[in-house]
């Protein structure tokens, strides 16, 4: 039989002879190397303000976006709602800093990978949507109506 020929000329073992035997790897192959757990690289933050911060409302967000961070402010869009509430959106064209990523977090902004924005809820809690707020909300920058 040709399978067997080539199990014998190539070394090759079935699996359950290759459980009950030692491992005799050849000198060209590698041993196999167990994934390397990935290291978490988050700044720290403290969770108990985080909480708390999450349940601000929209102009108390906005105040401490400003304050905090002035140039992510410019970026900041308030969606749904009136002007005194709505959800805080943040975009940005690549990822920010990773001192920038906390300092959001720790103000009380989550990553939404779907609408691929930082998000506040602004003490707005909900299961989220698979429709675009824009279409039934409107929305506006504050850093354009500051500046006016």
């Amino acid at each position: 039989m040709k399978t067997k020929s080539l199990k014998q000329n190539s070394g090759l073992k079935n699996r359950s002879e290759q459980l009950s035997t030692p491992a005799e790897a050849p000198a060209q192959s590698t041993p196999a190397q167990a994934p390397a757990e990935k290291k978490d690289t988050r700044l720290s933050i403290d969770a108990a303000a985080r909480k708390k911060n999450r349940t601000l409302p929209t102009p108390k967000v906005l105040n401490a976006l400003l304050s905090t961070l002035p140039d992510v402010y410019r970026l900041a869009e308030v969606v749904g709602g009136r002007p005194d509430s709505g959800w805080v959106w943040v975009r940005f064209t690549e990822q920010p800093a990773p001192e920038i990523r906390q300092q959001l977090a720790q103000l009380g902004f989550h990553w939404n990978r779907e609408r691929q924005a930082w998000q506040h809820p602004c003490g707005s809690f909900s299961l989220g949507s698979i429709a675009d707020p824009h279409q039934k909300y409107s929305s506006y920058f504050p850093a354009d109506a500051r500046a006016a």
